[in-house]
């Protein structure tokens, strides 16, 4: 069961959980299936209602196959909590193929991936993506704690060169990822995190960039105009024209 709704490629699908795993503190892994036709690339993110709540809540994707959907999300709130709840088979209403991704180029040959928190999770298809045209990627990836550290070992895998720091220092690298930066050689940077990570990246980096932004959203696909902000070239909605953004546009 689906119906096409005429924005862009978006489409409202009911899909069934295969899994739904915690994975690090508070930090849960689910896959689902079905028809996964409008997501079209790395960087976009879905919308799922929640029974009993009004909004729905919007969560980045973090991989996907024509039939599949892994989402990494983070218990923070009523309707992540009730999502953590959820068991194999359940099924859930999902509008799919929203905001725009990042841009992938095969000039592009060696990318450096800057995430923290749950700003790791969209990195994952974008740095499939980019092994995919024989880009040569490293990832940074910013955690609190040992038990906040989610898939390095799935970074690894894909033949990324991965550095994680930790905040307390019980893991990894002690302080922040930025402080890694100057020490990298990169032609262009990727970064998904929350706004002042992207501006601590942004003083420091010497290429271009695109960052993907973190936003409180109504609708999720530009209805509402509730997460609007000012580019230099005008008013921007982060549902809709982003959340990922080109360096050259920001206004911070």
């Amino acid at each position: 069961y689906y119906r096409r709704i005429k924005r862009r490629n978006m489409i409202q699908e009911i899909l069934k959980i295969n899994d739904n795993k915690k994975i690090a503190a508070n930090v849960y892994e689910m896959t689902l299936v079905g028809n996964m036709s409008a997501i079209t690339s790395p960087g976009q993110f879905v919308n799922i209602k929640i029974d009993g709540l009004y909004l729905r809540r919007p969560i980045s994707v973090c991989d996907y196959t024509q039939n599949s959907l892994t989402l990494v999300y983070k218990v923070v709130g009523v309707g992540t909590a009730i999502l953590s709840k959820k068991k194999q088979d359940d099924k859930l209403d999902v509008l799919m193929g929203l905001g725009n991704g990042y841009t992938v180029d095969a000039r592009q040959k060696n990318p450096l991936l800057i995430g923290a928190g749950v700003g790791t999770p969209p990195l994952y298809n974008l740095a499939k993506s980019l092994i995919r045209i024989g880009a040569n990627v490293t990832t940074l990836l910013g955690f609190h704690s040992k038990d906040d550290v989610f898939f390095e070992d799935e970074f690894k895998r894909l033949g990324c060169k991965t550095i994680i720091y930790t905040s307390d220092g019980s893991y990894g690298r002690k302080g922040r990822v930025t402080q890694a930066i100057d020490e990298l050689c990169y032609d262009y940077v990727f970064a998904c995190g929350p706004e002042s990570m992207l501006k601590s990246v942004d003083e420091i980096i010497t290429s271009d960039a695109q960052y993907s932004f973190e936003e409180r959203m109504g609708c999720g696909f530009g209805a509402c105009m509730c997460c609007s902000c000012k580019t230099k070239y005008g008013d921007k909605r982060i549902c809709l024209d982003g959340p990922v953004l080109k360096r050259e546009e920001v206004i911070w």
